[in-house]
């Protein structure tokens, strides 16, 4: 088992392995830890590539992000912030993946994303659209898992059914690790910031982050009201329970999750012509 996870953590951290990604984005990760890059030189690098352009800016327009009317990837960069941007190009490539052979999991993203924004901005807390983005990428781990892995996915998929194991269970049954761990090897594989790859790594446990546990304990329970509505294909079958720690973090009252439930409830109506047009 240790042999297969260190062979797996070879892979991921080898970006070659993994799905062509854009050109820019070495470009694009140059700037952004430059001080003196504008966001005008930034959108350039991001707009030269015309098709992943597009595409962020139609995640940009998503419901994930309040339904911002961003016609260009200056203001998606204004509007959303650069490592929010940078995330969604490096994400592209995966997310095309999930809407042709993972169209449950990719909705589910996009209904978590949905939630956490929800969530973020009903507390009143700050980065609203960094701890969007952070739960629609909390699930990137299960496709590297689909894409490198076919046979275990397989045959965690009848672990899970057989036993009544969440897949994070059979994941480490199979591969001796899981999703969220590939998840965050990913993450830093891509430079991510610890703000969007913590949430990534500890969304199932949120007592383990330590920098962000507030964004986690978000997209925490984002991830479990958006399984309860039984919208998208996260792989589980039934629903976990939401963390004390998380409860604990948040001070969300029982009322104000009545509330969300229901505002999310409205709006996966939404989300789910987005995830449509997106496939079209």
């Amino acid at each position: 088992m240790d042999d297969r996870r260190s062979e797996l953590k070879k892979i991921i951290m080898d970006t070659k392995t993994l799905p062509t990604l854009p050109g820019v984005i070495l470009r694009l990760n140059e700037l952004s830890e430059s001080n003196k890059a504008s966001v005008q030189e930034m959108a350039k690098i991001v707009s030269s590539d015309q098709v992943l352009a597009a595409r962020i800016l139609r995640l940009a327009n998503s419901p994930s992000y309040g339904f911002y009317r961003v016609s260009t990837i200056s203001n998606a960069m204004i509007l959303l912030g650069v490592n929010v941007v940078k995330s969604l190009a490096l994400s592209s490539s995966f997310f095309e993946i999930m809407e042709k052979d993972r169209i449950g999991l990719w909705e589910h993203s996009l209904g978590v994303g949905l939630a956490a924004n929800l969530i973020a901005r009903k507390l009143g807390l700050p980065e609203c659209e960094e701890i969007a983005t952070a739960a629609l990428l909390h699930d990137i781990g299960k496709v590297v898992i689909s894409l490198k892995c076919t046979d275990a996915e397989t045959q965690i998929r009848s672990i899970a059914y057989e036993k009544q194991l969440f897949t994070l269970e059979a994941e480490h049954e199979v591969i001796d690790s899981d999703h969220t761990e590939i998840g965050a090897w990913l993450a830093k594989s891509w430079f991510l910031p610890d703000k969007l790859s913590e949430p990534i790594a500890f969304h199932h446990n949120v007592d383990l982050a330590e920098n962000h546990r507030v964004k986690t304990a978000v997209v925490h329970v984002a991830d479990v009201l958006i399984k309860a509505s039984g919208f998208g294909d996260s792989g589980d079958s039934f629903v976990p329970q939401i963390q004390q720690t998380a409860w604990d973090v948040l001070k969300l009252t029982k009322q104000q999750l009545a509330e969300l439930v229901e505002e999310i409830e409205e709006m996966l109506v939404e989300v789910k012509e987005f995830s449509l047009e997106m496939q079209a």
